[in-house]
């Protein structure tokens, strides 16, 4: 569908939106499945409205870094396909895809949402670091929170695999009854400004017509962990306090999602 880049604003203005939503309505279905693949660690599939993301984790046995001896790691990166719309080139990550990474790798680690020092076998020399990749099979808006929720899902969804407790070599191919120790479930909810008013869940069309974005990232206590502002506007004290009020919200209507799965 082509729109007009006028007629978003506009539309905003009036608290309409041209799929006939409310402002701070998500698309539907909304949906969350895990263990979608038996070759990752963990594994999800989140879908909302036409926005479809998988996430996968995989787990190495490494050496703990020099200031951190007796924990684990975590990696978090985002790969948008050029299947998942034209907008998106073969290559290196281009920007958006690394903010991705960055905003959905804060939101984890900055809520200390795994017990980093459990995955520690020993110190100094061994601990398990998580890597987690994310990757758009469609996008139609909104990566940004499908991207949060996927990832939180995956790491929900694995599992520690056996090594060889003399050479450490990991084997792949059997899987453990234990689980990577989450203690928190943080989730990134992006919320847009357009035509001076905010929405949420944006389609194609309406990220492209944006003054301004604001993801926060939270956990079940309303606890922030990270914020990430895009877009070429600025934005007001009041506009941060307004868009962290919808986006705490939203991430308790997320989090239900979550917890169907």
């Amino acid at each position: 569908m082509i729109v007009n880049n006028k007629a978003i604003p506009s539309l905003a203005k009036k608290d309409m939106r041209l799929d006939g939503r409310g402002m701070l309505e998500y698309r539907g279905p909304i949906s969350v499945e895990t263990g979608i693949t038996v070759t990752a660690e963990g594994s999800s599939r989140v879908q909302i409205g036409d926005t479809i993301v998988i996430a996968g984790v995989k787990m190495s046995l490494e050496k703990p870094y020099p200031d951190t001896p007796e924990e684990g790691g975590i990696m978090i990166n985002a790969e948008l396909t050029p299947m998942s719309s034209s907008q998106y080139e073969s290559g290196p990550p281009r920007m958006k895809a690394i903010e991705i990474s960055r905003v959905v790798d804060r939101t984890i680690r900055e809520a200390k949402a795994i017990d980093f020092k459990k995955l520690c076998v020993k110190k100094n020399e061994l601990a398990w670091f998580v890597s987690v990749d994310v990757v758009s099979i469609n996008d139609a808006g909104n990566v940004f929170d499908a991207a949060s929720l996927a990832v939180l899902a995956a790491l929900n969804n694995a599992s520690l695999r056996d090594f060889d407790p003399e050479t450490f070599a990991v084997d792949y191919k059997s899987t453990t009854k234990k689980k990577l120790p989450l203690t928190k479930a943080p989730i990134a909810v992006t919320v847009y400004k357009v035509g001076g008013k905010f929405l949420v869940d944006p389609t194609t069309e309406e990220e492209n017509s944006y003054e301004a974005r604001l993801t926060v990232g939270s956990d079940a206590k309303q606890i922030i962990s990270a914020l990430q502002k895009g877009g070429s506007e600025p934005i007001t004290i009041d506009d941060v306090s307004a868009m962290v009020d919808i986006a705490l919200e939203k991430a308790s209507f997320l989090r239900k999602a979550y917890q169907k799965k």
